[in-house]
């Protein structure tokens, strides 16, 4: 059968255009790298038909793509699969393999990794890294977290505020972590799991030297779940030598991250305060005619909308202390220098981050002013 150069042009476009809009979109999550690191932005715990999600690992890759994500990871329970009279799989690597081959022809990292499935106090924990899930399916959960660490995995502990295992919504530490910690079996902890930010998660990071993580846990869409309701699926950005699975996993081991949800930033003090100082950009700085009165804009070159708190000793002219830089976006502040200066230092509380249970990091910017 001959087909005309014109249909062959249409069918063409068409499947470009197909393709094209599968993988972009208005929506991409956006961090600038900091001194020294890449920022990696992951999404280490996710489902699909495999285990008790809704759809297939395709799927997921095209989401990550469409959200400008640098790595995921497809974290099926290998205990719990109420899916499997309709896909049966005994090999519990499938979802990995399904994920790997979609993603073969974009810059996009693939983790291996699994979840372990137990009631508390065990809990539910991710591990990724991992070279082989069939060999995590084990009867006691100890053996299971010896099996992740022989197989190099970095573990971390899912939504330990869940009120399904614990009805106070807080996390309790019991001896089976406390165990694990000591064996270097547990090595993080999420403290943000889909809308939920637990402050006494972040404690227990920092008590235990737990890699602080924050994920999305989805099960159905992003679209459905996040996207519609107006917010970005929950992330970990990881401050990385490198974008590679060797580098990122040195980073995770090491605690570089910081959790992210919309305009919730959490993380160490180490960690959070050099991205919030690259998250924004001075992009004027310059005094009002014949005033003192010292206009700067600031440019957001993040996705997520910045709440700053004025901690300065000089005051607003015509602005309030508490201001919004939104992502992507600027705002002009008008500060009262009382005389002309060179230069100052703008020091800003960033009210949407935290470093500790209610504390809020101070950010300083070096700021000169131009003639």
């Amino acid at each position: 059968m001959k087909f005309h150069p014109l249909f062959i042009a249409l069918v063409s476009t068409l499947a470009l255009s197909a393709q094209d809009h599968s993988h972009k979109s208005s929506r991409a999550i956006t961090f600038p790298d900091v001194p020294g690191y890449k920022t990696l932005k992951t999404d280490l715990h996710q489902h699909t038909v495999f285990s008790d999600g809704n759809v297939w690992p395709t799927i997921r890759v095209m989401e990550a793509l469409r959200d400008n994500l640098d790595v995921i990871s497809l974290t099926e329970h290998i205990e719990y699969q109420p899916h499997k009279e309709d896909i049966p799989h005994p090999d519990r690597n499938r979802s990995y393999h399904l994920a790997l081959q979609e993603a073969k022809n974009h810059d996009l990292l693939i983790i291996h990794g699994s979840e372990i499935t137990r009631q508390a106090p065990m809990g539910h924990n991710n591990a990724v890294f991992i070279q082989d899930a069939n060999k995590l399916l084990n009867e006691n959960a100890e053996d299971s977290f010896a099996e992740a660490k022989k197989q190099g995995a970095f573990i971390f502990w899912n939504h330990p505020a869940w009120y399904a295992q614990s009805p106070q919504g807080t996390p309790i530490l019991s001896d089976f972590q406390k165990e694990r910690i000591k064996k270097g079996e547990l090595n993080g902890i999420e403290v943000i799991n889909t809308g939920d930010y637990a402050e006494e998660s972040l404690a227990l990071a920092l008590e235990n030297n737990l890699t602080i993580m924050g994920t999305s846990d989805i099960h159905g869409l992003i679209d459905w779940d996040y996207i519609e309701k107006g917010h970005d699926r929950p992330i970990t950005l990881v401050f990385a030598k490198e974008k590679t699975a060797e580098s990122l996993k040195d980073a995770l081991f090491a605690g570089r991250t910081v959790a992210v949800f919309n305009s919730l930033l959490v993380g160490k003090k180490e960690n959070l305060v050099p991205l919030l100082k690259a998250c924004i950009e001075v992009e004027k700085a310059e005094y009002i005619n014949k005033t003192s009165i010292l206009e700067v804009t600031l440019k957001n070159v993040s996705s997520s909308d910045l709440i700053f708190e004025n901690q300065m000793p000089y005051t607003f002219y015509s602005s309030s202390p508490v201001f919004t830089v939104p992502a992507g976006g600027t705002k002009t502040i008008n500060i009262k220098t009382l005389e002309k200066k060179d230069g100052i230092t703008l020091k800003l509380k960033a009210l949407g981050a935290y470093v500790a249970p209610k504390e809020q990091p101070t950010i300083e910017w070096a700021i000169k002013v131009e003639d």
